[in-house]
Parts: C-alpha cells; structure tokens; sequence
C-alpha cells in the first residue's frame, strides 16, 4: 500500500499565524491557533473596551453578542434563537448536566472515548445528585452500524436520562455516527448531549440536521476564533430549563441571554470570532477541509511507518475529512496519563514539535493534526527523530 500523497500547500497560509518557526505545531486539536488578522480583531475590541469600560459594557453590548450569535450559528447550521455562546465545550457540558434535574437513581449513560474532563463533570454530577454514570465501551475498529447497534443496546428505557457521546472523539480521533445515535436514542425518549468540541470549522456540520438536544462545539480549535468561543444548542423543549451556572443580570431574559450575560466577563473573543470565518472563507473553507484531513492522513502513515506499525493498524476515523490522525506507540510507552504527558513534553523539549501523547484502554497513542500552517516536511522530520528519543528508556 502506497503512502498517500500530501496536499500542495496553502500559498501564504503560514504567514497568517505567529506561531514560533522553530517549532513543528503538530497539535492543533488542543488549543488551536489564533490567525494574526484575528488577534488584531480581538485586540482593538479589547482597545475599545479599555477606552470606555462603562460604555462598552452598557451600551448595546448584549444586541452585539446576540448578533456574533447569529453569525455563528448561521454558519454551523444552528437556530440562533435557540442556540447560546458559552467559553468552551466543557462549560456547555456542565451547563446540560446541571440543567438536567437529575435525581437518585437516573442514569447519565456515555462511551469510553469520551473526554476527560467531561467524565469528570457526569461524575460530580451524579455525587450531586446521586445519578449514576455507565459507560459503554466501543472498540476502536467498530463501524458505524456496529457503534449504533452498541448504543442501541447499552440504552436503558426509563432509567437512562441523559446519553452523552462524542461527534469526533479527542482522545481516539474517531467520528461516530451522531444523526444515527440519536435517532436511536429517540425511539426511546432519551435525551443526547453531543459533545463537538472539535466540529467547528473541521467538519462540514450543519447542527439541525444532526437533532440532538444539546450539541456543543468549539470555534476556537478549527474555525479560528479567540479561545474561549463556543456554541451551545439545545432543542426547544429544553431551552426554557437551561440554567446558567452563575445568575447575572439577564436572568430573567431567558435563554439564551441569560446564559450569555456574565456581567464582567471579556466578551471580546466571541466579538472577534466572526473574523476567524472570514480567514477561513478567504481561504476557502472547502479548501482548507481537504487540506487539512489530506496532510493528517499523511503525517499518520509517515510517522507510523517509521515506527513500524502496518498501515492496516493505523486507526481510520472513520468517515472524511478527518484532520485529527492517531497512531499506537510502542507497547508500554505512554500507557498512563503521567506517562503519557511526560512524553509528550520531552517530544516538545528534545524534538521541538507540539504533538498531543493520549492514554487510552492501557495503551499510548500519538495524536497528530493538520493544519494549513504545516507542510509535509515537519512530519517527515518527525519520523525520522521520534524513533530514536522512544528507544531511549
């Protein structure tokens, strides 16, 4: 099997970042990339805001927000009335999860590819409120139709109040099939968070289509916004439930300005995301897409041959456009969290590459991303330095 070919180059797509050129960014999934045009947006906003705090913050601010919102929400095929900004994907988890009404007894059911600091939110939930969390396992090599057959049967009619599942997985890089999970989920009434954190801007998403009750994904990891810029949609029977997790002056409003309206928080990243769409369409959005999933899908069989693994062991996504690649490391490297974050600074410090080590199901990964700041070289480089650094025990 032939290693595929990567994309030609984006023309100028480096310049508009200032990332360090001494450094191969091969982690773009954590914590995106914010382009140069971009800050500047954010900043004179920030300019605008310290000229005149009281100005800025009573006058016209929330019409401003709502109308980012619709921006937003336009793009990723949301309902903008039904649809709120929150800082990030975790903090509209926590948001879903509170806004429940979970009693002793109720289930919050989830997978093993979950994030992290999701899995913690349903557990401090359920300590709360005395629920329980179950969590299905999904293998990694599962299909669409055997992932759905798995959720189908994990589900627990009457018992199960919340299902919560990923559209693209961060720690296995894997899509599943969401219009399909809910779908499932609603032959039984039960509720389906989606946890999107890294949609925006990567997958061609168009949020109604997918039905989900709640959907919420991160603009600042691949649609170039500001961090702290994300979107919340939650489906009309829930809208008049949603709680903020602190009360502020628009309470009364309603969802969504009440969930929005943080009194003295820095609005100024939502205010400049639309400028990230506007990098992304010059651009060309399609273009980057394809780039993008082209150059990971690269970077995972260059780096995964140098490490000896057979192409057919190379995780698929499991659908298009993925620009998030995993490849397995060596047995007992990076087999545990420490382990694993361990790794991955050394990488950084001895190889100078950003590249995200994950721990899953006992075994490390690598987790490489595209991006059109990158080019075929920096993976190269990397397949030729990393073996010798994890052959140094």
């Amino acid at each position: 099997m032939s290693v595929p070919q990567p994309p030609e180059p984006i023309p100028g797509a480096r310049l508009l970042f200032s990332l360090d050129p001494a450094v191969s960014h091969l982690n773009h999934g954590s914590f995106g990339a914010v382009p140069i045009g971009v800050q500047r947006a954010q900043q004179r906003l920030r300019d605008e805001m310290e000229s005149n705090p009281l100005r800025f913050f009573t006058q016209g601010l929330v019409d401003r927000i709502a109308h980012t919102r619709r921006h937003l929400a336009g793009f990723l095929g949301a309902d903008p009335d039904g649809s709120a900004l929150v800082g990030n994907t975790t903090t509209g988890v926590a948001v879903v999860l509170q806004s429940m009404g979970l009693r002793p007894g109720d289930e919050i059911l989830s997978t093993d590819h979950g994030y992290g600091a999701v899995s913690l939110a349903i557990h401090r939930e359920c300590r709360r409120t005395g629920a329980v969390s179950r969590v299905l396992p999904i293998p990694l090599a599962a299909t669409d139709e055997q992932l759905v057959q798995i959720v189908r049967d994990g589900l627990r009619p009457g018992r199960t109040r919340l299902l919560v599942v990923d559209q693209l997985t961060s720690a296995t890089a894997k899509l599943f099939p969401t219009a399909a999970i809910v779908g499932v989920a609603r032959e039984h009434d039960v509720p389906v968070l989606v946890d999107a954190a890294h949609a925006p801007g990567m997958l061609p998403t168009t949020v109604a289509s997918i039905g989900a009750d709640f959907w919420v994904g991160n603009l600042h990891k691949w649609a170039y916004a500001p961090r702290g810029t994300a979107l919340l949609a939650v489906a009309p029977r829930w809208r008049d439930r949603i709680e903020p997790l602190v009360v502020s002056w628009e309470q009364e409003s309603g969802f969504p300005a009440r969930l929005e309206w943080q009194a003295t928080l820095d609005y100024t990243p939502w205010l400049a995301a639309p400028a990230g769409l506007f990098t992304m369409r010059s651009l060309g959005v399609d273009r980057v897409r394809a780039h993008n999933a082209a150059l990971a899908a690269y970077g995972q069989r260059v780096v995964g041959d140098a490490l000896g693994v057979p192409p057919a062991d190379l995780p698929d996504p499991g659908g298009p456009g993925v620009s998030l690649r995993l490849i397995p490391l060596p047995a007992g490297t990076g087999t545990t969290i420490d382990a694993a974050r361990a790794l991955q600074a050394r990488i950084g410090e001895r190889l100078a590459a950003e590249v995200a080590v994950m721990s899953w199901n006992g075994r490390g990964w690598l987790r490489l991303t595209g991006q059109v700041y990158n080019t075929a070289d920096e993976y190269e480089r990397l397949a030729t330095r990393l073996p010798p650094l994890l052959a140094q025990r």
